[in-house]
C-alpha cells in the first residue's frame, strides 16, 4: 500500500499543481502563483514553511515505509481503512481539480494585495469558501490511511495547520478588503471549509 500511496500521491501533484499551472498559463498567459517573499516568522513565511514540509513528507513518508524505515500504526494498518484512505484520495485530488476548474481564471496560488479577481460563489463554492483546500486535507488524510505512519501523520498536521494559517491570517483578510460588503454576504452563508461551519455573522464572528 505505500508504493500505491506514492504513486497516487505523485500523480495528484502532478495534475492539481504542475498540469493545472500549465493549463492556466495556456488559458492566461500567467501562472496564477502568487506568493511574494515573505519577512522571517510571519503567518506567509509559516504557511509556505509548513506546506513545503507537508508536500516534502508526501514523498518521504511513503518513501521510509516501502524501504522499511517506518513502522505504521497496528491499529489502522488494516487493508479495510487502506482501502478506505485510498478512495477518499481519489475523491480528495478529484475535488481539487473540480474546485480549480470552478475558480476558473480566478484561480490564484497566493495572494497579491494589488490584484483583483472575480468572486466566485457558485457551485461548490455556494457552500463551501475554500473547497480546494477541504480536497487537500481530504486527500492527505486518504493518503494518510493508506500510509498510516508517523511522518505521514506529522504530514498532515502540517497542511491542516498551514491552510489554517492560510485561510485565516491573510486569504481571508485580502476577500474581505477586496470584495467588501460582497465577500461579507458571501462569507455569511457559506462554511469555510464545510457546509454551514465557519460562516462569517456579521459581527465578525465565526459560527
Amino acid at each position: 500500500m505505500p508504493a500505491l500511496a506514492l504513486a497516487l500521491y505523485l500523480a495528484g501533484i502532478t495534475v492539481t499543481f504542475g498540469i493545472r499551472t500549465w493549463m492556466h498559463v495556456r488559458r492566461t498567459g500567467d501562472s496564477g502563483v502568487r506568493r511574494p517573499a515573505a519577512p522571517f516568522g510571519s503567518a506567509p513565511w509559516w504557511s509556505s514553511v509548513l506546506f513545503g514540509t507537508a508536500l516534502l513528507l508526501g514523498v518521504v513518508a511513503p518513501a521510509l515505509a516501502i524501504a522499511g524505515m517506518s513502522t505504521s500504526s497496528t491499529t489502522l494498518d488494516q487493508p479495510g481503512i487502506s482501502a478506505g484512505g485510498f478512495l477518499i484520495a481519489i475523491i480528495g485530488f478529484t475535488g481539487i481539480v473540480a474546485a480549480q476548474t470552478a475558480m476558473g481564471s480566478s484561480w490564484r496560488i497566493g495572494v497579491d494585495d494589488a490584484e483583483r479577481t472575480r468572486l466566485v460563489t457558485t457551485g461548490v463554492f455556494g457552500f463551501v469558501r475554500n473547497p480546494i483546500f477541504t480536497a487537500m486535507i481530504a486527500a492527505f488524510a486518504g493518503l494518510t490511511l493508506m500510509v498510516p505512519t508517523w511522518p505521514q501523520f506529522l504530514g498532515l498536521v502540517a497542511l491542516v495547520t498551514a491552510v489554517e494559517i492560510q485561510v485565516r491570517a491573510f486569504e481571508e483578510p485580502y476577500l474581505a478588503r477586496t470584495h467588501g460588503s460582497d465577500y461579507a454576504a458571501y462569507a455569511s452563508r457559506a462554511g469555510r471549509f464545510l457546509p454551514s461551519i465557519g460562516r462569517i455573522k456579521a459581527t465578525g464572528h465565526t459560527g
